[in-house]
């Protein structure tokens, strides 16, 4: 039998419409208030970005995939040296509200996978709540949230 992939599930209702969403998640100022420190530019397909984030001196390189504006966008980025697709559905709903769905995939069932599977699961949880909170309060819950983390502290 063979073993079954992991990925990575998360969604959260955004009280936001799906343009203003989508607009929070590719241009890198408004993602600067949640998520990265600075990227190296817009979300756009077929476009290879430098993501930095607060917490740690390191650069994340991001491939775009596929974007429809106000629905879907998708990105891979390494994993542990493995290169992995993350994707994110935007769904419009009732109120002016949207559903964000992110799905990562994936890794092998096995103990490294497992690792990968509960720490992204936790940090697209994170990323989500992150957006949240920003686009509904103009609140930023990353910021100072990741310090210990990082050897600066």
């Amino acid at each position: 039998m063979e073993k079954q992939k992991l990925e990575v599930k998360a969604a959260i209702q955004i009280s936001k419409p799906a343009g203003e969403v989508f607009e929070a998640i590719v241009d890198p100022v408004k993602m600067s208030n949640y998520f990265i420190s600075e990227s190296s530019g817009r979300m756009e397909e077929g476009k290879k970005l430098i993501w930095r984030f607060p917490e740690f001196d390191m650069d994340v390189p991001v491939r775009v995939g596929k974007i429809e504006k106000n629905k879907y966008i998708s990105f891979y980025w390494d994993s542990d040296g493995v290169e992995l697709l993350s994707e994110m559905t935007l769904t419009s709903r009732a109120n002016n509200s949207t559903l964000v769905s992110v799905t990562e995939k994936s890794r092998e069932n096995d103990e490294a996978g497992l690792k990968w599977l509960v720490g992204n699961t936790e940090g697209w949880a994170n990323f989500l709540a992150c957006l949240k909170a920003w686009l509904e309060y103009g609140i930023n819950l990353r910021k100072g949230a990741f310090d210990f983390m990082s050897e600066k502290t």
